[in-house]
Protein backbone atom coordinates (compact mmCIF):
# COMPACT_ATOMS: atom_id res chain seq x y z
CA UNK A 1 0.00 0.00 0.00
CA UNK A 2 1.38 3.41 -0.94
CA UNK A 3 0.02 6.28 1.09
CA UNK A 4 -0.77 9.60 -0.58
CA UNK A 5 1.49 12.48 0.42
CA UNK A 6 0.07 15.19 2.65
CA UNK A 7 0.89 18.28 4.66
CA UNK A 8 0.09 18.43 8.35
CA UNK A 9 0.35 21.15 10.98
CA UNK A 10 -0.79 21.48 14.58
CA UNK A 11 -2.24 18.99 17.03
CA UNK A 12 -5.74 18.25 18.29
CA UNK A 13 -8.84 16.92 16.54
CA UNK A 14 -7.95 16.06 12.93
CA UNK A 15 -9.44 18.04 10.04
CA UNK A 16 -8.61 16.35 6.72
CA UNK A 17 -8.96 18.52 3.61
CA UNK A 18 -9.48 17.15 0.09
CA UNK A 19 -8.79 19.49 -2.83
CA UNK A 20 -10.50 19.74 -6.21
CA UNK A 21 -9.42 18.71 -9.70
CA UNK A 22 -7.17 21.76 -10.20
CA UNK A 23 -5.78 21.74 -6.67
CA UNK A 24 -3.17 20.18 -4.42
CA UNK A 25 -2.37 20.34 -0.71
CA UNK A 26 -1.41 24.01 -1.05
CA UNK A 27 -4.97 24.89 -2.05
CA UNK A 28 -5.79 24.77 1.69
CA UNK A 29 -2.77 26.76 2.90
CA UNK A 30 -4.88 29.46 4.65
CA UNK A 31 -7.06 26.86 6.40
CA UNK A 32 -4.10 24.72 7.50
CA UNK A 33 -2.55 27.74 9.19
CA UNK A 34 -5.77 28.92 10.83
CA UNK A 35 -6.81 25.50 12.12
CA UNK A 36 -3.34 24.63 13.43
CA UNK A 37 -3.15 27.91 15.33
CA UNK A 38 -6.48 27.18 17.06
CA UNK A 39 -5.94 23.68 18.41
CA UNK A 40 -6.64 21.39 15.47
CA UNK A 41 -4.45 18.98 13.53
CA UNK A 42 -4.85 20.26 9.99
CA UNK A 43 -4.09 17.78 7.22
CA UNK A 44 -4.27 18.54 3.48
CA UNK A 45 -3.55 15.69 1.09
CA UNK A 46 -2.33 15.46 -2.45
CA UNK A 47 -4.93 13.28 -4.17
CA UNK A 48 -3.36 10.28 -5.95
CA UNK A 49 -1.52 11.58 -9.04
CA UNK A 50 -1.14 15.08 -7.52
CA UNK A 51 2.01 16.51 -5.93
CA UNK A 52 4.22 13.59 -4.90
CA UNK A 53 1.29 11.16 -4.49
CA UNK A 54 1.56 8.21 -6.83
CA UNK A 55 -1.36 7.79 -9.24
CA UNK A 56 -3.70 4.84 -8.70
CA UNK A 57 -4.89 2.36 -11.27
CA UNK A 58 -7.76 2.26 -12.09
CA UNK A 59 -8.43 5.93 -11.30
CA UNK A 60 -11.89 5.64 -9.72
CA UNK A 61 -13.84 7.14 -6.83
CA UNK A 62 -13.69 3.76 -5.11
CA UNK A 63 -9.88 3.83 -5.31
CA UNK A 64 -9.62 7.49 -4.27
CA UNK A 65 -11.89 6.84 -1.26
CA UNK A 66 -9.74 3.86 -0.26
CA UNK A 67 -6.59 6.03 -0.46
CA UNK A 68 -8.30 8.53 1.82
CA UNK A 69 -9.33 5.84 4.33
CA UNK A 70 -5.77 4.46 4.30
CA UNK A 71 -4.51 7.96 5.11
CA UNK A 72 -7.02 8.35 7.98
CA UNK A 73 -5.79 5.02 9.40
CA UNK A 74 -2.16 6.11 9.00
CA UNK A 75 -2.92 9.33 10.89
CA UNK A 76 -3.94 7.06 13.76
CA UNK A 77 -7.23 8.69 14.55
CA UNK A 78 -10.53 6.88 14.84
CA UNK A 79 -12.37 9.46 12.79
CA UNK A 80 -11.79 12.85 11.22
CA UNK A 81 -13.59 16.01 10.27
CA UNK A 82 -13.63 15.61 6.49
CA UNK A 83 -13.66 18.73 4.31
CA UNK A 84 -13.93 18.34 0.55
CA UNK A 85 -13.91 21.00 -2.15
CA UNK A 86 -15.35 20.36 -5.63
CA UNK A 87 -14.06 16.93 -6.78
CA UNK A 88 -12.66 16.54 -3.25
CA UNK A 89 -16.23 16.94 -2.01
CA UNK A 90 -17.20 14.00 -4.18
CA UNK A 91 -14.34 11.92 -2.75
CA UNK A 92 -15.56 12.92 0.73
CA UNK A 93 -19.09 11.71 -0.11
CA UNK A 94 -17.63 8.44 -1.40
CA UNK A 95 -15.61 7.99 1.81
CA UNK A 96 -18.60 8.55 4.10
CA UNK A 97 -20.81 6.28 1.97
CA UNK A 98 -18.28 3.44 2.25
CA UNK A 99 -16.84 4.07 5.72
CA UNK A 100 -19.20 6.23 7.78
CA UNK A 101 -17.27 5.23 10.92
CA UNK A 102 -14.26 7.25 9.73
CA UNK A 103 -16.00 10.65 9.61
CA UNK A 104 -17.41 12.60 12.58
CA UNK A 105 -18.28 15.82 10.75
CA UNK A 106 -18.51 16.67 7.07
CA UNK A 107 -17.94 19.93 5.20
CA UNK A 108 -18.80 20.01 1.49
CA UNK A 109 -17.79 23.08 -0.53
CA UNK A 110 -18.64 23.92 -4.14
CA UNK A 111 -19.55 20.33 -4.96
CA UNK A 112 -22.50 18.18 -6.00
CA UNK A 113 -23.92 14.71 -5.37
CA UNK A 114 -23.67 13.66 -9.01
CA UNK A 115 -21.86 14.82 -12.09
CA UNK A 116 -23.93 17.08 -14.28
CA UNK A 117 -27.66 17.36 -14.89
CA UNK A 118 -28.91 15.41 -17.84
CA UNK A 119 -32.44 16.63 -18.29
CA UNK A 120 -32.17 17.49 -21.99
CA UNK A 121 -32.73 13.95 -23.24
CA UNK A 122 -29.19 13.55 -24.53
CA UNK A 123 -27.42 10.40 -23.45
CA UNK A 124 -25.40 10.82 -20.28
CA UNK A 125 -22.44 9.14 -21.93
CA UNK A 126 -22.39 11.54 -24.89
CA UNK A 127 -22.70 14.52 -22.57
CA UNK A 128 -19.85 13.27 -20.37
CA UNK A 129 -17.61 12.69 -23.37
CA UNK A 130 -18.33 16.17 -24.67
CA UNK A 131 -17.50 17.63 -21.25
CA UNK A 132 -14.15 15.79 -21.17
CA UNK A 133 -13.35 16.82 -24.76
CA UNK A 134 -14.04 20.51 -24.00
CA UNK A 135 -11.88 20.45 -20.88
CA UNK A 136 -8.95 18.64 -22.52
CA UNK A 137 -9.05 20.49 -25.88
CA UNK A 138 -6.48 23.13 -24.78
CA UNK A 139 -4.05 20.35 -23.74
CA UNK A 140 -4.64 18.53 -27.02
CA UNK A 141 -3.81 21.80 -28.79
CA UNK A 142 -0.46 21.99 -27.05
CA UNK A 143 -1.26 24.30 -24.14
CA UNK A 144 0.25 23.67 -20.71
CA UNK A 145 -1.60 23.38 -17.39
CA UNK A 146 -0.18 26.82 -16.57
CA UNK A 147 -1.81 28.24 -19.73
CA UNK A 148 -5.10 26.66 -18.72
CA UNK A 149 -4.86 27.89 -15.14
CA UNK A 150 -4.30 31.48 -16.29
CA UNK A 151 -7.48 31.28 -18.34
CA UNK A 152 -9.73 29.13 -16.12
CA UNK A 153 -9.10 30.44 -12.61
CA UNK A 154 -10.28 34.01 -13.34
CA UNK A 155 -13.49 32.53 -14.82
CA UNK A 156 -14.19 30.52 -11.67
CA UNK A 157 -14.17 33.27 -9.10
CA UNK A 158 -16.58 35.96 -7.95
CA UNK A 159 -16.18 39.75 -7.95
CA UNK A 160 -15.34 39.78 -4.24
CA UNK A 161 -12.34 37.48 -4.47
CA UNK A 162 -8.94 38.20 -2.95
CA UNK A 163 -6.19 38.64 -5.59
CA UNK A 164 -3.65 36.63 -3.50
CA UNK A 165 -6.08 33.74 -3.37
CA UNK A 166 -6.33 33.70 -7.16
CA UNK A 167 -2.54 33.63 -7.47
CA UNK A 168 -2.37 30.58 -5.23
CA UNK A 169 -5.22 28.87 -7.12
CA UNK A 170 -3.41 29.44 -10.42
CA UNK A 171 -0.16 28.12 -8.97
CA UNK A 172 -1.91 24.95 -7.74
CA UNK A 173 -3.61 24.28 -11.06
CA UNK A 174 -0.43 24.98 -13.04
CA UNK A 175 1.31 22.30 -10.92
CA UNK A 176 -1.16 19.52 -11.75
CA UNK A 177 0.33 16.93 -14.14
CA UNK A 178 -1.64 17.00 -17.41
CA UNK A 179 -1.97 13.20 -17.37
CA UNK A 180 -3.54 13.32 -13.89
CA UNK A 181 -5.92 16.09 -14.93
CA UNK A 182 -7.14 13.91 -17.80
CA UNK A 183 -7.60 10.89 -15.55
CA UNK A 184 -9.41 12.96 -12.93
CA UNK A 185 -11.82 14.35 -15.55
CA UNK A 186 -12.67 10.83 -16.73
CA UNK A 187 -13.27 9.83 -13.11
CA UNK A 188 -15.33 12.95 -12.34
CA UNK A 189 -18.01 12.23 -14.93
CA UNK A 190 -18.81 8.86 -13.31
CA UNK A 191 -19.85 10.30 -9.96
CA UNK A 192 -23.36 9.76 -8.58
CA UNK A 193 -23.99 9.47 -4.87
CA UNK A 194 -27.41 11.15 -4.81
CA UNK A 195 -29.03 8.09 -3.25
CA UNK A 196 -26.51 8.10 -0.39
CA UNK A 197 -27.23 11.64 0.88
CA UNK A 198 -30.05 10.52 3.17
CA UNK A 199 -27.64 8.05 4.81
CA UNK A 200 -25.19 10.73 5.97
CA UNK A 201 -25.69 10.75 9.75
CA UNK A 202 -23.08 13.27 10.88
CA UNK A 203 -23.42 17.04 11.23
CA UNK A 204 -22.78 18.46 7.76
CA UNK A 205 -22.01 21.98 6.57
CA UNK A 206 -22.42 22.88 2.91
CA UNK A 207 -20.69 26.03 1.71
CA UNK A 208 -21.64 27.62 -1.61
CA UNK A 209 -20.40 30.67 -3.46
CA UNK A 210 -22.96 33.15 -4.78
CA UNK A 211 -21.17 33.28 -8.16
CA UNK A 212 -20.16 29.62 -8.39
CA UNK A 213 -20.84 28.49 -11.95
CA UNK A 214 -19.24 25.07 -11.42
CA UNK A 215 -21.40 23.92 -8.49
CA UNK A 216 -24.50 26.11 -8.52
CA UNK A 217 -25.82 27.31 -5.15
CA UNK A 218 -29.24 25.87 -6.05
CA UNK A 219 -27.68 22.39 -6.38
CA UNK A 220 -25.98 22.71 -3.00
CA UNK A 221 -29.19 23.89 -1.34
CA UNK A 222 -30.93 20.79 -2.69
CA UNK A 223 -28.16 18.60 -1.27
CA UNK A 224 -28.55 20.20 2.13
CA UNK A 225 -32.26 19.33 2.23
CA UNK A 226 -31.44 15.69 1.40
CA UNK A 227 -28.89 15.24 4.23
CA UNK A 228 -30.58 14.81 7.65
CA UNK A 229 -28.21 17.01 9.69
CA UNK A 230 -27.05 19.51 7.09
CA UNK A 231 -27.21 23.22 6.71
CA UNK A 232 -26.27 25.36 3.75
CA UNK A 233 -24.47 28.67 3.91
CA UNK A 234 -23.45 30.96 1.08
CA UNK A 235 -20.56 33.38 0.65
CA UNK A 236 -21.70 36.58 -1.06
CA UNK A 237 -19.61 37.92 -3.94
CA UNK A 238 -17.61 34.68 -4.11
CA UNK A 239 -17.30 31.98 -6.77
CA UNK A 240 -16.08 28.39 -6.91
CA UNK A 241 -12.75 28.73 -5.09
CA UNK A 242 -14.35 30.00 -1.89
CA UNK A 243 -11.65 29.00 0.61
CA UNK A 244 -9.01 30.94 -1.35
CA UNK A 245 -11.24 33.80 -2.55
CA UNK A 246 -12.44 34.68 0.94
CA UNK A 247 -10.23 32.79 3.42
CA UNK A 248 -11.20 34.80 6.50
CA UNK A 249 -14.95 34.45 5.94
CA UNK A 250 -14.54 30.79 5.01
CA UNK A 251 -12.43 30.04 8.09
CA UNK A 252 -14.97 31.77 10.34
CA UNK A 253 -17.78 29.55 8.99
CA UNK A 254 -15.61 26.48 9.40
CA UNK A 255 -14.61 27.28 12.97
CA UNK A 256 -18.18 28.08 14.05
CA UNK A 257 -19.25 24.69 12.71
CA UNK A 258 -16.36 22.83 14.38
CA UNK A 259 -17.08 24.45 17.74
CA UNK A 260 -20.72 23.42 17.83
CA UNK A 261 -21.49 20.76 20.43
CA UNK A 262 -21.71 17.25 19.02
CA UNK A 263 -25.38 16.31 18.74
CA UNK A 264 -26.71 12.97 19.93
CA UNK A 265 -26.44 10.25 17.28
CA UNK A 266 -29.43 9.88 14.98
CA UNK A 267 -31.36 6.64 15.41
CA UNK A 268 -30.09 4.15 12.86
CA UNK A 269 -32.47 3.64 9.97
CA UNK A 270 -31.25 0.18 9.06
Amino acid sequence: MTLPTFMTLGSGPTVLMLHGIGGGHRAFAPQVETLASLGYRAVAWDMPGYGHSLPIEPYTFKGLAQSCVDLIDALQCESVVLLGHSMGGMVAQEVIARRPDKVNRLILCGTSAAFGKRTDGRSAEAWAQQFIAQRTAPLDAGQTMADMAAKLVPQMVGPGSLPEGLKLAEFCMASVPAATYRRALECLVTFDRQAALAEIRVPTLLVGGEFDRVAAPSVMKQMATAIPRARYTELAGIGHLMNLEAPDEFDALLLDFLREPTPRPLPDTH
